[in-house]
């Protein structure tokens, strides 16, 4: 436990990656402020809503702050991190989670084949992470200390679903590395974590659906809290700076730290497993 708490936000945390992560720095003594669309059952086709998680992050021991934010709504992004300034004085952790993430994505077909609505990605997803980061960036340069991180995944580097999935995966990646650059000197880090297969509600559903194709899936998973957990690690390291705008496995940070997931499971690197690694970047800047 920290002494003065850490403010975080945590986008799209309703359910799946982002209560894990929200409800893993509750365990940490945060403040959490929890984002997302889903204030009861049936506002979207899977469980959860901002306010169980806020709870969850409350009953671990944090304090859990349930805002209701559309982050297709450029007004009502900045309106929360008006209030979080208002509230707190600050920030410390903003994780970029939110994606509009449809059912229909893991489908078969090529991409024109599928709903066009799969482009939503792009908005809420890409551009969503951008716009928290331009409202987060400020607070945390005028403290000279932060942390921006993106949830990513392999999909930035190989084909996943789709070339909507992929963007939004590689943007992610891109834009740790290039606000890094504009970070430099501030004392504020931005990166990309690769997260593995997640245990979530959606998983479970997909290999529900075919267990003879998914059931390998199984054995390589990470609780949704892994990562919070891995995020509470590197706010915490005092290299932390050392990472900056780099795009990191979320897996192979857990074995630096000495952070094992649930079962006192180590889940595998995707590096390890399938010779996959995120993409470089090179030194030139262009101003």
């Amino acid at each position: 436990m920290s002494q003065t708490p850490k403010v975080a936000v945590v986008t799209g945390a309703s359910r799946g990656a982002g209560q894990g992560i929200a409800t893993a720095l509750g365990q940490h003594g945060c403040i959490v402020y929890v984002t997302g669309r889903s204030e009861k059952a049936g506002d979207a086709p899977l469980p959860g809503t901002i306010y169980e998680t806020a709870a969850a992050v409350t009953a671990a021991g944090g304090q859990g702050i349930a805002v209701r934010v559309d982050h297709g709504d450029d007004d009502q992004t900045r309106a929360l991190f008006d209030r979080v300034r208002a509230e707190q004085g600050h920030i410390d952790i903003l994780v970029n989670n939110v994606a509009a993430i449809h059912d229909e994505l893991t489908l078969p077909g090529r991409f024109w084949e599928k709903p066009l609505k799969l482009a939503d990605i792009i908005t809420v997803g890409i551009r969503s992470s951008y716009v928290a980061s331009y409202h987060a960036a400020p607070m945390m340069v005028d403290r000279g200390q932060g942390l921006i991180v993106f949830t990513s995944g392999s999909g930035a580097s190989h084909y996943v679903y789709g070339p909507g999935y992929g963007a939004h995966k590689v943007s992610q990646d891109k834009m740790a590395a290039d606000m890094a650059v504009d970070l430099r000197d501030t004392g504020v880090t931005a990166l990309s974590i690769w997260m593995g297969a997640l245990r979530t509600g959606r998983l479970l559903q997909l290999i529900a659906s075919d267990p003879a194709k998914y059931a390998y899936l199984e054995k390589m998973v990470e609780t949704p809290e892994f990562t919070g957990h891995v995020i509470w690690a590197l706010s915490q390291d005092p290299a932390l700076a050392d990472h900056a705008g780099q795009t990191l496995i979320g897996a192979e940070l857990a074995e630096h730290y000495g952070l094992r997931d649930v079962g006192d499971r180590q889940p595998p690197s995707y590096r390890r497993s399938y010779g996959v690694a995120p993409l470089p970047q090179y030194d030139r800047i262009i101003r």
